[in-house]
Order: C-alpha cells, then sequence, then structure tokens
C-alpha cells in the first residue's frame, strides 16, 4: 500500500493535511495575558543575590514582558525548602504562571540526585495543579573546572522531570550565564548584568514557546 494511501487511513484527512501538521509544533498552553500574575519560586539565583534587589531577574522579567512577577526566591534554599513554601504561597493567591528555579544547594550540598528529582517533581506536579503554565528552570551541575573554561552545563535530571511533569523546560539560561565570569559576582552567583541577560534569555525561551 502506497504511503499517502496509508496515512490517509490511519489519520481520515489527507495526507498532506498530516505531513503539514508533522512539521509544525504548537504551543502546548496558550499566551499569557501581558499583564499576568506570575511566581517565581527558587533559591538564590531567584532571590537576585550578588545584586541590588530590582536587578534580580523577576524585577527586570516583569519589565520586558509586563507580567506582574513575585520574587519567592530565598538565599540558600534547597528542594525540599521549597516544596514546603509552595503550598502556603498557592493558598495566598492564584498565579497565572509558576516559574520553578531550584535545586543548585541540592547538589552543592551532596543531596542524592533521586532526592532532588523527586522534590522538584512534586514541585512541578503541585505547580500544574494550580495552573498549565509550568516552567522548570534548569540548574548547572556544579563543577569548577567547567566554570573556569566557560562550559557549564544543565544537570541532566532537569529535562527528565519537566518532560514527565509536562512542565516547559527552560534549558541552557543558567548555564550559558554562569559560564561568563563578566557576568557573575562570584563562583556561582550572577551580577546585575547577568541576570538581566537571564531574563532576556527567559523572555526569548517563553515568546518560542508561545507564553507571550
Amino acid at each position: 500500500m502506497k504511503r499517502r494511501h496509508l496515512l490517509q487511513l490511519m489519520c481520515g484527512v489527507p495526507a498532506a493535511a498530516v505531513l503539514a501538521a508533522c512539521g509544525k509544533r504548537k504551543p502546548s498552553t496558550a499566551a499569557l495575558k501581558s499583564d499576568a500574575r506570575v511566581l517565581a519560586i527558587g533559591d538564590s539565583l531567584t532571590f537576585g543575590y550578588g545584586a541590588s534587589p530590582d536587578a534580580s531577574w523577576p524585577v527586570k522579567l516583569g519589565e520586558i514582558t509586563g507580567w506582574q512577577i513575585e520574587n519567592a526566591g530565598v538565599n540558600g534554599d534547597t528542594s525540599a525548602g521549597a516544596l514546603q513554601r509552595l503550598p502556603s504561597l498557592l493558598a495566598a493567591g492564584s498565579y497565572d504562571a509558576i516559574l520553578i528555579g531550584i535545586g543548585g544547594n541540592d547538589m552543592l550540598r551532596g543531596v542524592s540526585a533521586s532526592a532532588t528529582r523527586d522534590n522538584i517533581a512534586a514541585l512541578v506536579k503541585e505547580a500544574r495543579e494550580h495552573t498549565p503554565h509550568v516552567a522548570l528552570l534548569a540548574t548547572p551541575a556544579p563543577d569548577a573546572m567547567r566554570a573556569f573554561v566557560g562550559s557549564l552545563s544543565d544537570a541532566p535530571f532537569y529535562e527528565e522531570v519537566a518532560k514527565s511533569g509536562q512542565a516547559l523546560l527552560v534549558a541552557n539560561v543558567y548555564s550559558s550565564v554562569l559560564s561568563d565570569a563578566s557576568l557573575r559576582s562570584d563562583r556561582i552567583h550572577a551580577n546585575a548584568q547577568g541576570y538581566a541577560k537571564v531574563a532576556q534569555l527567559l523572555a526569548d525561551q517563553f515568546k518560542a514557546a508561545g507564553w507571550r
């Protein structure tokens, strides 16, 4: 049987339409409204450690997008800590989107990858019950040598968690910024210029995903 006829039988639509659809990837969620309420939960990178409060990436992302972003970043927080904090944050307000950036301190403190992965998966699950717009910001695996040569890479479990939890994976943002010494305030934190770069890269990825 010819491939064209097989496609028609399988899908009940003309083969040309099937092939055209295969080449287009539609956003999984609708675009956020211009003044959407957004929760950013995370650690010191979300808080903006190393720069003034008005230079954090949630503030800068809000300036770019118009979104009203609540910065729930806590210095030194872990995936377990964020998981404890999330329910009260969600109970206190209604959010159109939730951005999760956590796990770096787990890796620095030697928490097992499986425990960190399970906590982040639980964060994503709870966030998805609140809104379909959930993004997971991948954090680079600590590696002094790779940081020195400017080639940090995301810890692999973020991709797994995002895929299984149906969250938007935001990859290579923290990694690319923290690989550039001119964008860091210390070994593991960005400076004001670095957080502005994070915000722009996030805005670009959200636009590509159809969020804006």
